[in-house]
């Protein structure tokens, strides 16, 4: 029997047992690769800046090996229409991988809604991605510790310990969270963690042409990104939540969910 099919019996019969989550410690999470407590990765996102290219899409599943042909992708970018007779539209179509082509909104299921130009009072892009949050829900409801964060506080999945529960995708309050189609373990954006310890960028930040993403050392008061998270307006998703989120958007509407 192979250990993740040997894991998920075992927690079949300790939840049968009424046994809380908390005593499934099994082991410890994984050594963090970089813990220098001088650094704490943050993200910006500018949604004046983004045009929905879906450059930084297909960047991020070429890096990280997630299929094209998949629904699913670690990073995305979504469509905001809001018409002049109060209508509200959201789209996303593969995640933007291939971008926005034309002016119709995806409904789904095959489905569009063609817009009147001259009808639309505001229409917006929001790139979106894993928050790394400072309180993250995914690793409280993790029973084996596959989930977890680093001391310079990044969320990391260990594929070798994770077995497909789905605790951690519908703990995620933000959507961020799959199940690997070719892995089948689950998933997300890991701000490129063997990148940016290398000291490179990550691969959504160096794909896109306009600058719409940065990231930082949130600890460096000199870094330039640092200093626009700290001293201009800057917003998160979700905030009721208390997870507090390490991405930050530039002109993010307060209809964003």
């Amino acid at each position: 029997m192979e250990r993740r099919d040997f894991l998920k019996k075992s927690i079949i019969v300790v939840a049968g047992a009424s046994v809380p989550l908390s005593a499934l410690e099994l082991v410890d999470p994984k050594e963090v690769l970089a813990a220098n407590p001088d650094i704490h990765w943050a993200f910006l996102l500018d949604t004046h800046k983004c045009v929905g290219c879906g450059f930084c899409v297909k960047a991020c599943k070429t890096e990280n090996d997630i299929p094209f042909n998949a629904k699913v992708t670690r990073t995305w970018v979504e469509r905001y229409v809001y018409t002049k007779d109060d209508r509200r539209y959201i789209d996303s179509p593969n995640g933007a991988q291939d971008g926005y082509t034309e002016s119709r909104i995806d409904l789904g299921q095959g489905n569009f809604k063609e817009i009147d130009p001259e009808n639309v009072g505001k229409a917006f892009f929001v790139p979106k991605l894993c928050n790394h949050c400072e309180t993250p829900p995914c690793t409280q409801v993790c029973p084996v510790g596959a989930t977890y964060k680093t001391d310079d506080g990044v969320v990391l999945v260990d594929r070798t310990w994770c077995i497909g529960c789905g605790y951690c995708i519908m703990a995620c309050p933000y959507g961020a969270r799959f199940f690997h189609p070719v892995e089948k373990v689950a998933d997300k954006c890991t701000f490129c963690y063997h990148r940016i310890t290398k000291g490179m960028e990550t691969a959504c930040v160096n794909a896109c042409p306009f600058g719409a993403r940065k990231m930082c050392n949130i600890n460096d008061i000199n870094d330039p990104v640092t200093q626009i998270i700290m001293n201009q307006r800057v917003g998160v998703l979700k905030d009721e939540f208390g997870t507090k989120p390490q991405a930050f958007y530039i002109g993010l509407a307060q209809e964003v969910r």
